[in-house]
């Protein structure tokens, strides 16, 4: 659902809330690990004091089993961290996939708006798991300032000024990583952005393929995709070379202030302060701290590129809706009477009409954007800028747009076939009875199309159809629109790719199977429209005719320059 003012820092929050449990128990463990590995060092300084130093047998083996008690813990530790962690990724990634689906499939809508397909499905993915890796590298983070914190304890056990040093040197060090990643958020937000948008002109491209073909627009589409590809590519550059930057600036950083530690103890060694065990605890502390760093530097990395991803979801999350919730209530049974009152949005100027219940009528308009802007308004993909479209006396920006939607089915002219069955896109995820079925898909004349498969209609259809022709396509879909059986059912251009025999028996059969229910046919076909009990004209945005086929066809000079040119 929309989440108007959700910001890239509040997804972040609700994130990380939401894998608490995870990111807790993984740092708990990787506390643990980090702990028994900082340890390391020390028990090693401890065996050369006191064992190797001595000579004392029983000395060396007691330290030797501690050592292997070490080792145990931090591998068990890691191992179980890292499958914890790892899943708190994963379901992170997984929850804001669904959130993300969620908003798009929203009955009110406008997730879409200036958004590619692709590119919502980048964002569904690559910036999904980019956040979810920020649930994953919190632990990390932990695990590491605890290692930290216990080598300050230990150096300050061994020398009070070692343990200063990464008291008072570890803030700084954080700062600087900070302040070095600011530019690699920039960048890989502009990368992000970039690859998003290559993959929704990629994904635009290979859906209308044929369509480029047929026309030789081949060498011009790949003009397009090569410049959105290439801009992608540079961004993409500018942002690995901003954390090649990034990760080798921090690691400098880094490794001068462990080669300071390892001056300052190899100092206090020579002046006799610390003993040569303590400086062999010392110096491994300090290789050992390269460890940590490490992490929070990939850390600090993982937060810069969430940080920007996180920003895209919020950006899609808090789309604002197309059109508002609504909690009118349609009379049961519903008649399925439509009025048009004024009704004004995009080329429409004040379209008044009439639709009396179970009638089927035919709209013809003269300006393809006027058909288009009436069927929003009538499926309640927008809500009017005036006037109203009323269902047995109530306007459909009353009602909830599920609801609406439900009680008045617009079949587009593009509708999408989807990668299964013939029978299961006419299904379209309900319930129907076979004889239901057998009486949409033989209205439609999809059942000859099904005859003509290899497996008839259990034949699997390749994505989005392509697998049938234009005519095939478009009668499969005309029967999953008659298998919904709704109330009223407006359908846009049904039979533009099907020869004219076909399209005759379809108009039969679609006004014996509509009887008794309201059906509005949006197209300039003779022979749909001859079979309809009126047909309104559009023309100017606005109504200029109302009458029988064979009427408007002797007395209505627009009409005929539409439907029989």
């Amino acid at each position: 659902m929309p989440d108007g003012g959700l910001t890239g820092a509040h997804v972040l929050r609700r994130t990380l809330r939401g894998q608490r449990r995870r990111v807790v128990a993984a740092s708990l463990l990787g506390m643990a690990h980090q702990g028994c590995e900082a340890l390391v060092p020390v028990v090693i300084g401890l065996v050369v004091d006191e064992a190797v130093a001595t000579g004392s047998t029983s000395a060396l083996l007691r330290w030797l089993l501690v050592l292997g008690v070490l080792f145990l813990v931090l591998s068990t530790c890691y191992r179980t961290a890292a499958r914890i962690t790892d899943g708190a990724g994963e379901h992170a990634a997984h929850r804001l996939r669904l959130d993300l689906g969620a908003r798009v499939l929203d009955p009110r809508g406008g997730a879409d708006k200036g958004r590619l397909p692709g590119a919502l499905t980048a964002v569904a993915t690559g910036d999904a798991a980019r956040v979810g890796a920020v649930a994953a590298a919190l632990s990390y983070a932990v695990a590491a300032l605890a290692g930290l914190a216990i080598s300050a304890v230990a150096l300050l056990r061994i020398s009070v000024p070692l343990g200063l040093l990464i008291l008072l040197g570890v803030p700084p060090l954080l700062w600087l990583g900070h302040v070095i990643s600011r530019p690699l958020e920039r960048r890989s937000e502009v990368e992000q952005e970039r690859a998003a948008q290559a993959s929704g002109v990629a994904a635009d491209l290979v859906a209308g393929l044929r369509v480029l073909k047929g026309i030789g627009a081949e060498d011009s589409a790949e003009a397009r995709y090569r410049r959105t590809s290439g801009a992608s590519l540079h961004a993409a550059l500018r942002a690995a070379r901003s954390r090649a930057w990034h990760d080798g600036a921090i690691l400098a950083l880094t490794g001068v202030f462990i080669a300071l530690i390892g001056l300052v103890g190899a100092h206090l060694a020579i002046r006799g302060s610390i003993t040569v065990g303590q400086l062999v605890a010392a110096v491994g502390l300090a290789q050992y701290l390269l460890g940590p760093f490490q992490m929070l530097t990939y850390v600090n990395g993982e937060f810069a590129l969430g940080r920007a991803s996180a920003d895209r979801i919020a950006d899609v999350l808090s789309s604002p809706p197309a059109v508002g919730d609504g909690n009118g209530r349609l009379p049961e049974p519903l008649p399925g009477g439509l009025r048009l009152r004024g009704l004004t949005h995009g080329t429409l100027r004040g379209v008044d009409a009439d639709i009396a219940p179970g009638s089927l009528v035919g709209v013809v308009s003269k300006d393809p954007a006027a058909a288009h802007d009436l069927l929003l308004c009538l499926g309640r993909e927008v809500d009017p800028a005036e006037g109203a479209v009323e269902l047995d006396g109530v306007p459909l920006s009353a009602l909830d747009p599920g609801t609406a939607r439900r009680a008045v089915l617009v079949a587009h002219h593009d509708a999408a076939l989807f990668e299964s069955s013939l029978l299961d896109n006419v299904r379209a995820g309900r319930e129907h009875t076979d004889e239901h079925l057998a009486l949409a898909l033989s209205a439609s004349t999809a059942d000859d199309v099904a005859r003509h498969l290899p497996e008839g209609a259990e034949t699997l259809l390749a994505e989005r159809g392509r697998s049938l022709s234009g005519g095939q396509r478009q009668r499969v879909a005309l029967a999953r629109a008659l298998a919904a059986d709704p109330p009223v059912l407006v359908v846009h251009d049904p039979t533009t790719a099907v020869d004219t025999v076909t399209e005759s028996r379809i108009a039969l059969r679609l006004r014996e199977l509509r009887q008794g229910r309201t059906t509005l046919l949006v197209t300039t076909s003779p022979a749909l429209l001859a079979g309809t009990d009126r047909v309104l004209v559009l023309d100017g945005g606005t109504v200029t005719g109302d009458g029988s086929h064979p009427e408007l066809v002797a007395s209505d000079e627009t009409y005929r320059a539409v439907v029989l040119a």
